[in-house]
């Protein structure tokens, strides 16, 4: 027994000795070396020198420059190659390396090391320097006295120059930046670099502020006619021409403190809004069917803005703030709101061809000759833009000297209308001249019989030579 408990007592002397001499040999090694288990930057650096470690890390190291964002958003690029950027990763191996104690290596055994090091940057100071005073925010050379807070007239309505805010320290942004070439950062964010600071206030800066607060609320205005096709927005580019003001353009407070309306504003706005949409007698273009562009003045048809009612609703509008889209109420309304109010569905008539024809949604329903107004007896009928206003059956239709019956009768214009006309056995060409009617556009009765059954009530009619 005691002999077997000597030669146990032997081999573990023997193992303990081979243990603790690799333990120091492994240490011994690691003296020169990374220790078990390091990783850097991905390599892997057991058991090899600060040189092996280094040519295989600037190996695998892309450096381009880094790009300067600013508050706008705006990116500018200082690239390595403009200021001769070097580096290498030696000083930062060793030390790491000299942190690392090699008699320490078999904890490594539980789970390695693994660690990331910038590399040691070095660039031209002179290159730099030029490249940042190139940058475009380095050009605006303004002093801080000269930094204004002011409101402005724009087409867009009045605007805020506020120059004191959110101002760029040009010696901040400089350290930012060459601290990030010195880490070899991609990339700076001046505003997360906290290189923007607001500048002190004058007491009439801040009045300024105070009555910028009132003109903003003021143009906060978000109605939208809906004029047709067209969408006219009262916007901050409108209603800034609202706010009144002395001689020398200084905006005028009520008693309350607040921004006075100019007087007749919005009834001048509405004037203007139906100057341009109003369309009862404008001289229009319109293609005829024969194939040119011809000028009609003249008639009742059309839309026409009640006026008084648009005033007393944008004003109301205005001051409650609302924010909608507003068709307005007219005094007479056609068939189609907007500029192109005659729409694709209407009659014309071609006093100068002597035809008359019907389109529905663009398409031509009825084609037939006519005769209109006797020219020589001065009885032409007359051109302009009506539309069909009553429709009647079986009427007798009177003038001086003459009462005749007609089975349908459309009129367009006071006493002019479109009726059939039994009397006259032939229609279209130059009757009209010497034999026209007393000013109403007679058509043949199949031709007219159709005509009624299709066309409504308000029906623009066309009427040129």
């Amino acid at each position: 027994m005691k002999r077997l408990l000597k030669h146990t007592a032997v081999i573990l002397g023997i193992v303990t000795v081979s243990l603790m001499a690799t333990y120091v040999g492994l240490a011994v090694y690691y003296r020169n070396a990374f220790t078990y288990g390091t990783w850097i930057n991905g390599i892997y650096c057991t058991g090899k020198s600060i040189q092996e470690v280094n040519e295989e890390l600037t190996k695998d190291f892309v450096y381009e420059g880094v790009t300067v964002k600013d508050r706008d958003g705006n990116c500018y690029v200082i690239s390595a190659e403009e200021i001769s950027y070097q580096f290498d990763f030696r000083k930062a191996l060793e030390i790491y390396q000299k942190r690392q104690n090699p008699w320490t290596w078999i904890e490594s055994l539980a789970g390695g090391h693994q660690v990331e090091l910038p590399p040691v940057a070095s660039f031209d100071p002179d290159a730099f320097d030029a490249c940042f005073a190139a940058l475009p925010f380095c050009q605006d050379e303004k002093k801080e006295q000269d930094r204004r807070v002011e409101i402005v007239r724009t087409p867009q309505g009045y605007a805020l120059v506020n120059e004191r805010m959110d101002v760029l320290s040009l010696e901040e942004a400089k350290d930012a930046v060459l601290a990030a070439v010195g880490e070899s950062a991609d990339e700076i964010s001046l505003v997360e670099a906290g290189c923007y600071h607001d500048l002190e206030l004058t007491a009439q800066m801040r009045e300024t502020l105070d009555i910028w607060e009132k003109v903003s609320r003021f143009q906060q205005c978000g109605i939208v006619y809906q004029m047709g096709e067209d969408e006219v927005p009262v916007d901050a580019s409108v209603v800034c021409d609202w706010i009144a003001t002395d001689d020398n353009g200084r905006f005028l407070l009520d008693e309350s403190g607040e921004l006075q309306l100019k007087e007749n504003a919005i009834e001048d706005f509405v004037e203007r809004l139906a100057a341009e949409y109003d369309t009862v007698g404008i001289r229009r273009q319109f293609m005829a069917t024969r194939g040119d562009l011809v000028t009609v003045e003249g008639g009742l048809y059309g839309n026409k803005i009640d006026k008084g009612a648009e005033t007393a609703y944008l004003t109301q509008a205005f001051y409650d703030k609302k924010n909608e889209v507003h068709r307005p109420v007219y005094k007479q309304e056609a068939r189609v709101q907007g500029k192109e109010d005659i729409g694709s569905t209407y009659i014309e008539v071609d006093m100068g061809e002597q035809k008359m024809y019907y389109y529905v949604d663009g398409v031509l329903k009825l084609e037939t000759p006519i005769v209109t107004g006797n020219t020589s007896r001065r009885m032409g009928t007359p051109s302009g833009v009506n539309f069909v206003y009553q429709k009647q059956k079986n009427r007798i239709l009177r003038g001086e000297g003459y009462a005749s019956h007609v089975d349908f009768w459309m009129p367009v214009k006071g006493n002019i209308g479109i009726h059939d006309a039994a009397w006259r056995g032939k229609f279209g060409g130059t009757i009209y001249q010497t034999n026209g009617s007393h000013g109403c556009i007679n058509t043949p009765h199949q031709a007219m019989e159709q005509l009624y059954d299709m066309a409504e009530v308000g029906t623009p009619v066309v009427m040129f030579y």
